[in-house]
């Protein structure tokens, strides 16, 4: 399973190109309503030494104002190199397809969002050439959505919302209404939802929360992916359990069991190497002798 926050953040405008009117109406912009909507090669490559690549383009057709283009960039933290690349991008796209280009950068933590919303301006200190404006989607603006019955009202920018709040701490709460709201829905859409939030997690602690609340309250939706995150969570107890056993046996025999050696057990991710310490357990005259080190 691809884990990638930076996949999720972008991906999910590819699965639901009109997630991005929503996004603006969070951001206060009121773009024209789309008639259509197409994704796009993302490959902007001009020439073959140089290779440049947006991460997912869309075409928006409207009637009122024509058409328009939007790169979606995901950023997880600051580069100073990649404005140069986003100009680059929009000025590409102006010349290749002569639409106007818009460019929205999602990400994860308030100052990478922060930097993001700056003005680039390009040339020299006594002259501006040009001004690059991003439109930025963060944790700073994107709402918290912490009951079901509103993420039940737009799924998709809920799951964009939570992967941008993947470190706030009401993770766990929002990530319980979005499970939540999920409850009955097609499965056609809960399959990408449960995908693009996994992803966006990435690996931080709130990815655990989520493959337990995919197990138990989404125990009735079957896909490879969510039987990989149940997996997942069995070995996650798997683990839990055999170090507990461990600490049982050794406690039980009235062994003393210090911090450090606690803190092995406790930290074990291998259930067979917390098995054969069990085994030990049983005979040993001290708890460092279950690790059988020289």
């Amino acid at each position: 399973m691809v884990s990638s926050p930076h996949e999720a953040m972008h991906r999910i405008f590819q699965e639901f190109p009109e997630l991005f009117s929503r996004v603006s109406k969070v951001l206060g912009i009121d773009f024209p309503q789309p008639t259509s909507i197409t994704v796009m090669p993302t490959d902007l490559t001009e020439t073959k030494p140089v290779e440049r690549r947006v991460d997912t383009l869309l075409r928006f057709e409207t009637e009122s104002a024509g058409a328009f283009l939007v790169a979606v960039e995901a950023q997880g933290r600051k580069d100073l190199a990649k404005p140069g690349s986003w100009a680059y991008y929009c000025s590409y796209l102006h010349e290749k397809y002569g639409l106007p280009p818009l460019l929205l950068v999602i990400c994860q933590d308030r100052a990478t969002a922060e930097w993001a919303a700056e003005p680039f301006h390009f040339g020299h200190d006594a002259w501006t050439t040009f001004s690059l404006y991003p439109l930025v989607v963060g944790p700073h603006n994107m709402p918290v959505i912490t009951d079901p019955a509103e993420a039940r009202e737009d799924l998709v920018l809920a799951t964009l919302s939570a992967i941008t709040h993947a470190a706030h701490p009401e993770v766990a709460v929002i990530l319980k209404a979005l499970s939540t709201a999920l409850r009955g829905m097609p499965e056609d859409l809960v399959n990408p939802v449960v995908e693009f939030t996994a992803q966006g997690l990435g690996n931080r602690p709130a990815s655990h929360i989520w493959s337990k609340l995919v197990a138990v309250d989404l125990s009735f939706y079957k896909s490879p992916l969510s039987e990989e995150i149940r997996e997942q969570g069995r070995e996650q107890g798997e683990v839990q359990r055999g170090a507990r056993d461990v600490l049982t046996v050794l406690e039980q025999r009235g062994l003393e069991v210090s911090a450090h050696v606690r803190e092995r057990i406790t930290s074990c991710e291998d259930p067979d190497e917390l098995h054969n310490w069990l085994v030990r357990a049983l005979t040993a005259t001290t708890a460092e002798e279950i690790f059988g080190d020289a």
